[in-house]
């Protein structure tokens, strides 16, 4: 079984300042790091940790193939990666002594996939595979309607999100994965209860698993409606916690684990990344995660 993430690749650029840069002023960074990221490329990590088989989708410019050393690294399937002409997407990132940030994201090869090179690569997948995606490249809703009408599952991370394109896609999806705020957004409501209870009602074949922070995570669809907490630990950098509890649960669901407990491994997995800095690098492995939840 395959997951083919269309997913996006971002070369992150973080400067480390005094304050933000004002018009017309040119100021030193005291430091400077150039990070692999990019909210497709840390879940392909996450899955291919937690012993998923990921595909990743995706592109890049031809002079940034360190990139595709970098993932292979993690045991990510790096085949359907393609190098172009297009700068790799990419954010200039400034991050102040009280912990602000300001950010300028170029999509650059994210938004190159084109229809025929989705029809090609959907043409390949076999019965069981499932596609996921994130809201960071282009032809989000082609990818999703293609997956659905060749009987693939779809697993959607709509993020950023964009509520009428989510909408539009839900009756395709299988599984929608979105944090609380989200999921109120999408049925127009002001509670979590109220979002639980409208969107089983409003699609009937879609499972939503809605994350909630430090009060864990919830899972509903027509019938369970499931809550497992979030483990206790000192948070340093939530950067890619929400990309490894996706990678971690969503490889536990495809491996036939019980629902509940392929949450309770996300939040496991989501727990230790929190008390690192820093994105992939902070996303654990396996076996990691499996002695975190046996002394736990």
């Amino acid at each position: 079984m395959t997951i083919y993430n269309f997913g996006s690749i971002n070369l992150d650029h973080l400067y480390q300042l005094d304050h933000f840069v004002r018009p017309g002023e040119t100021m030193a960074s005291e430091s400077y790091q150039c990070l692999l990221g990019g909210k497709g490329a840390n879940q392909s990590v996450a899955l291919a940790q937690a012993g998923g088989g990921v595909k990743h989708v995706g592109a890049i410019h031809s002079v940034d193939t360190m990139i595709l050393n970098q993932l292979e690294e993690f045991k990510v399937d790096v085949s359907l990666i393609e190098t172009l002409d297009t700068p790799t997407g990419h954010a200039i990132i400034q991050l102040t002594k009280a912990a602000e940030n300001s950010i300028i994201l170029y999509p650059g090869a994210n938004h190159c996939l084109s229809k025929a090179r989705v029809d090609e690569i959907l043409s390949a997948a076999q019965q069981g595979d499932w596609v996921l995606l994130q809201n960071e490249t282009n032809l989000v809703d082609y990818i999703i309607e293609s997956a659905h009408g060749k009987g693939l599952k779809v697993a959607f991370n709509p993020a950023p999100m964009d509520a009428e394109l989510t909408k539009a896609v839900l009756p395709f999806v299988h599984l929608l994965i979105v944090n609380e705020v989200e999921a109120m957004d999408l049925v127009g409501v002001d509670t979590i209860d109220a979002a639980a209870q409208l969107l089983p009602e409003r699609y009937p074949e879609l499972a939503v698993l809605m994350t909630l922070g430090k009060d864990g995570v919830r899972y509903f669809d027509g019938e369970e409606n499931l809550h497992v907490p979030a483990f206790r630990v000192d948070a340093v950098d939530t950067t890619a916690a929400g990309d490894t509890f996706i990678g971690y649960t969503l490889s536990a669901i495809l491996s036939g684990t019980p629902i509940a407990e392929a949450m309770r491994r996300g939040c496991a997995a989501s727990a230790i990344c929190v008390t690192r800095l820093g994105a992939m690098a902070a996303i654990p492995s396996q076996h990691e995660v499996e002695q975190f939840l046996l002394e736990n």
